[in-house]
This record gives C-alpha cells, sequence and structure tokens, in this order.
C-alpha cells in the first residue's frame, strides 16, 4: 500500500508537465477516485506556481478514466492584484481525465462577516460505528480511509431522506492536515441518492464545484465531518449538497456535485 503522504512525494516534475503513478490501491474500479484526481491536480498547481494566496473556489470535471502513469499539465489563466486563478488538466492511459479550474485570492478587509453553515449535533467519532465496513471490494481506496457514521441514512437502504453524515479521517500515521489532503477525504462517501435505493449500481461523478469557507485547514485527531444531501434526482443524474466542518464545529468547505447514476 501507498500512503497519501507517499503519494503527494511520488508527483513529480516531468518537462513542462508533472507526473505521477497510483498504485491500485487507490482505485475504484479501473480508476482512481475522483477526490484522488481533484487533490492530484491541485498539489500540482501549488507546485508549479509560486506565492499563490489561499483558495477560494475550484472546478472539476470528471472526464474520463485515469489510469496507469498521470501527467498533469498546468496554465496560469490569469495573475491579478489580489487573484489567481489556474488550470490543470490530468491525463490517463486513456486520454483527457480530469479538468480543474483553481481560483486563489487574497484576503482583504471587509465589513462583512457571516457563517450560516451550523456543524451538526453528533457523537464523538470514538462513538460512531464503521460506515465503510461493507463497502464493495472494487473501492480499494477505502481501505486507506477511516470511516464513521454520525448520523443520516445507509446506502441502499430505501431511505426517503438522502442525507448521510459521516466523520472521515486519512489512516496514513505521517498525515497532517492540509487543502490537499482533504479535498481526497471529502470526495470519499458514496453519493446520498444511493441511500434512496435498495439495490447497487454504476455511479461516476461528473462535476464538482467547491468553495472555500476559510483560511484555516485544521482539525482535531485528523477527523472532519463531512454531511451530503441529494437535492435532486432524476433522468439518470443527481445532484448533491456537500459541506465538511472540523472537530470544532467550524465551516471549512462548502460545495456540490453532479453524479450519473445507472439505477
Amino acid at each position: 500500500m501507498t500512503e497519501f503522504s507517499e503519494l503527494m512525494q511520488g508527483v513529480q516534475r516531468d518537462g513542462a508537465a508533472w507526473q505521477v503513478s497510483v498504485s491500485d490501491d487507490w482505485t475504484q474500479g479501473r480508476t482512481i477516485y475522483g477526490g484522488l484526481a481533484a487533490a492530484i491536480c491541485l498539489e500540482t498547481a501549488q507546485r508549479e506556481f509560486a506565492d499563490l494566496p489561499p483558495l477560494r473556489s475550484a472546478q472539476f470535471a470528471f472526464i474520463g478514466p485515469a489510469t496507469g502513469k498521470l501527467r498533469m499539465t498546468p496554465s496560469e489563466l490569469r495573475r491579478g492584484k489580489s487573484t489567481v486563478f489556474a488550470g490543470v488538466d490530468l491525463v490517463g492511459e486513456d486520454g483527457l481525465a480530469t479538468r480543474a479550474t483553481f481560483c486563489f485570492g487574497t484576503a482583504r478587509a471587509s465589513s462583512l462577516s457571516r457563517a450560516a453553515l451550523s456543524a451538526p449535533k453528533a457523537d464523538a467519532p470514538d462513538g460512531c460505528p464503521n460506515f465503510f465496513d461493507r463497502a464493495p471490494s472494487t473501492l480499494r481506496f477505502l481501505q486507506h480511509i477511516d470511516g464513521r457514521r454520525a448520523g443520516g441514512e445507509q446506502p441502499f437502504s430505501g431511505a426517503a431522506d438522502p442525507t448521510m453524515l459521516l466523520w472521515l479521517r486519512h489512516r496514513d500515521p505521517a498525515l497532517t492536515p492540509s487543502l490537499v489532503s482533504l479535498l481526497a477525504l471529502a470526495d470519499a462517501p458514496p453519493p446520498a441518492a444511493l441511500a434512496m435505493v435498495k439495490q447497487p449500481g454504476p455511479i461516476s461523478t461528473m462535476t464538482w464545484a467547491i468553495d472555500m469557507l476559510t483560511d484555516t485547514i485544521a482539525t482535531d485527531d485528523g477527523w472532519w465531518m463531512v454531511r451530503t444531501t441529494a437535492d435532486a434526482a432524476a433522468g439518470g443524474y443527481s445532484s448533491q449538497a456537500m459541506t465538511v466542518w472540523n472537530a470544532a464545529g467550524q465551516p471549512v468547505m462548502a460545495s456540490r456535485q453532479n453524479v450519473a447514476m445507472f439505477l
């Protein structure tokens, strides 16, 4: 097995681009999962461009499978007085796999201060049951992630309310909290719409948009709380909202995903 910290250290320059080889223990089926592709793209951008301000938002299009040796090509789209827009294309053996766009922005003085995303009440992680103990064997990447069910519904339970509430952390003992590692965690849960059905079926995340709510990426004992809710599901697609809090209940990330569901 390759620990997450070791995997990120394997991102190396290759001419005008960057490359990394991902071992099979980080895959789901024949591809790496979307959160890892997003994390690799962010790691590449941070390596390529100097003096980046904090990340404010990002958009990811998961265009195809990311297999074999991966090659990442970054580009600086625009650099202004306070913001930097950057793009990263991640290409695998089957062609373009992920296209990422990042917006980095310097904090400025403001009269506005509002944080309306209160963390749900939940037991501490140690008091919550294991969430991934019945995951399909094809989701090999989950062996790297500790997940506890803090509330909401289980996948394939036929529930009326498609909401899942989880505690998540990396199992890598050498890892310290970072935005790169948080991206890999935030996409680890199954789509919330799976709580409405009773039988498994193929799924694929199409797009993911995130907004960062703080510049401080820190938590206790590596634990992050993630809530995911399917707002709509029709025509073979589901739109879901996702929020991440640190262990102290402070909101860190808000995001949306569009997921193709063959159910």
